[in-house]
């Protein structure tokens, strides 16, 4: 018996809920890694590296099925990102060694990376009539918020309940499992083409916006390395450099950085593109230099507010720096170009937290992410100045062009 359809509300609510799910799912981790590595005796480099196999796996589900969607339906790919996000948490429950952990965060990016593209997709076009220009809002609250709350919740479930490496893993296995049957009864929002053939999507940039692209991928590249920071370390500042071992509290640190992120998104205009490009970057600047000064300080309360003010930097510079690359692109490679911002992003939530890892094992945890926070300052400030002096090239040039005519 074939499942009874959603109307366009559930539909839609369904599909925000099961989106903001999986990207919880992806930062579930986030307060456990210390707990782990003293129960399995990693290094710090060896935890920055079970962090950053997610990326891998988002990139791959990016770059390798990033427009399947278009082709064979948004439903059957959002089934499979669920499968392999209620996967990933399986396997979290069973982790015991460090390659256990390593395949469960692959799962889970896998699972974020398939729901990136087809998940925004899905929910712009389910919205019902009164969400419609909203819709694009609430795709990027469940996106970034999710990765917040996922850190938040798990923080709590850790120190206040019990069985703390498991717990977490456990209730988001069970409310994956009830969105896999709700799914199935989620209308399809485009006609399949089961004859198609599934070919990676490509990345390029073309010519006429690779200068915009190179600064905005520059802040991109920054904020995505102090999000990396904070998903992947922020644990250990708080523990070590702060000392305070509340798992709750360190757990709440991505919340807000994400969450400042993400109502950022949701509030910005859609118009004045290059001021708020311009304006995220100071902003990102600003807010890293002073998570810079909390971990001298060993200071919480900046800390938290160098996260509120990173966050709307980041959230405004990466929003803003799509926008402005977009804008200068066919409608035919926006998508390539995207998959290209993309998997710039994702390389600076990788990488760069392993760089820091390593560092924090030869110099201390301390000196290394005061370094850290100064050089992605330093990134945001030199997008910041390209992106000026770009604007006041091409503002020269159009005068030109104007007494000329």
């Amino acid at each position: 018996m074939a499942p009874r359809t959603m109307g366009s509300r559930a539909a839609f609510s369904t599909l925000v809920i099961a989106f903001a799910c999986v990207m919880l799912g992806a930062t579930l981790p986030t307060p456990m890694y210390p707990l782990w590595q003293r129960e399995l005796g990693f290094s710090p480099v060896v935890q920055t590296v079970i962090f950053a196999s997610y990326a891998v796996g988002v990139l791959a589900a990016l770059l390798l099925c990033g427009g399947w969607s278009d082709l064979r339906g948004r439903r059957p790919l959002l089934l499979a990102g669920l499968l392999f996000s209620l996967v990933s948490s399986l396997v979290f429950l069973g982790a015991g060694q460090v390659w256990i952990l390593l395949v469960g965060r692959l799962l889970s990016g896998v699972s974020a990376g398939i729901f990136a593209g087809t998940a925004t997709a899905a929910v712009i076009e389910s919205a019902p009539e009164p969400w419609r220009g909203r819709a694009s809002n609430a795709a990027t609250a469940a996106n970034i918020g999710g990765l917040g709350v996922g850190s938040a919740l798990a923080g709590v479930l850790v120190q206040y309940l019990p069985a703390p490496l498991k717990l977490s893993f456990a209730v988001h296995a069970v409310a994956v499992c009830v969105l896999v049957a709700l799914l199935r009864c989620v209308p399809e929002t485009v006609e399949p083409d089961p004859g198609s053939r599934l070919r990676p999507r490509k990345v390029k940039v073309p010519e006429a916006a690779r200068s915009v692209f190179v600064s905005a991928a520059t802040v991109g590249f920054a904020g995505f390395a102090v999000t990396g920071l904070f998903t992947a370390v922020s644990p250990r500042i708080v523990s070590e450099v702060v000392g305070d071992p509340n798992h709750a509290l360190a757990g709440a640190m991505p919340l807000l950085l994400l969450g400042a992120s993400a109502l950022t998104q949701v509030v910005l205009p859609p118009a004045r593109t290059r001021f708020f490009l311009l304006t995220g970057c100071l902003l990102l600047a600003a807010g890293i230099l002073l998570v810079a000064l909390s971990v001298r300080q060993a200071s919480l309360p900046l800390l938290a507010v160098g996260a509120v003010i990173a966050g709307c930097g980041q959230g405004m510079s990466f929003a803003k720096g799509l926008a402005a690359v977009n804008d200068l692109v066919d409608s035919a490679d926006r998508a390539a170009v995207s998959s290209a911002y993309f998997v710039v992003l994702y390389v600076a939530i990788s990488l760069p937290v392993v760089g820091l890892g390593a560092a924090s094992q030869a110099w201390g945890l301390r000196p290394a992410g005061i370094w850290f926070c100064v050089a992605a300052a330093v990134l945001a400030v030199a997008a910041w100045a390209s992106l000026a002096w770009g604007g006041r090239g091409s503002d020269r040039t159009r005068g030109r062009h104007t007494q000329d005519a």
